[in-house]
């Protein structure tokens, strides 16, 4: 099974059992990391924003132009913010960090 990395806001990396098929939200929510996802995943908030380490940006598809304005509403934006709802794990992703932001 894939695994992915979450680095919690104060530097806590916990690498996790990643299932096929699943959201990084819904990774995070099975494994109690703290990433709210207010809208359940239906691309209505931006509340499950993640900061995707940069090696492995590239390797996700593109957002698509709903998620890019969901995070125009994130605080902490950066070049590789997504919205872990969009991303979808996939055997091709397994070792993705992904950082969660500062919440103030």
């Amino acid at each position: 099974m894939p695994q992915m990395t979450f680095v919690e806001q104060d530097g806590t990396e916990r690498t996790v059992d990643a299932p096929v098929g699943l959201s990084v939200l819904e990774i995070a929510h099975k494994h109690d990391v703290d990433l709210e996802g207010a809208c359940e995943g239906s691309l209505a908030c931006a509340t499950c924003h993640v900061v995707v380490d940069p090696a492995w940006a590239d390797k996700l598809t593109a957002p698509t132009d709903d998620e890019e304005d969901m995070l125009d509403l994130a605080f902490g934006l950066e070049k590789t913010s997504r919205l872990g709802c969009q991303i979808v794990m996939t055997e091709a992703l397994d070792g993705l960090v992904v950082r969660l932001p500062s919440k103030a």
